[in-house]
């Protein structure tokens, strides 16, 4: 099985973050990974599903934790 490429539409649609959003975060270096497919500020991004799912894991606070 191969782990599915989401555009940043599909990545809004199933996980509610905006594709301006995104951008943003791509800009400041943070968000999940991304794979940029074709060069320049245009380029086609995609995101694969599990690094948006590690990257939540990694957001993720316990309650009761020392950010809590």
């Amino acid at each position: 099985m191969t782990d599915q490429l989401l555009t940043p539409k599909q990545v809004q649609a199933e996980y509610g973050f905006a594709p301006p959003t995104l951008a943003n975060w791509r800009w400041m270096g943070q968000g999940p990974e991304y794979i940029k497919q074709t060069p320049g500020k245009g380029g086609r991004i995609k995101y694969r599903r599990s690094a948006i799912e590690a990257w939540l894991q990694a957001q993720t606070v316990q309650t009761g934790g020392a950010a809590a």
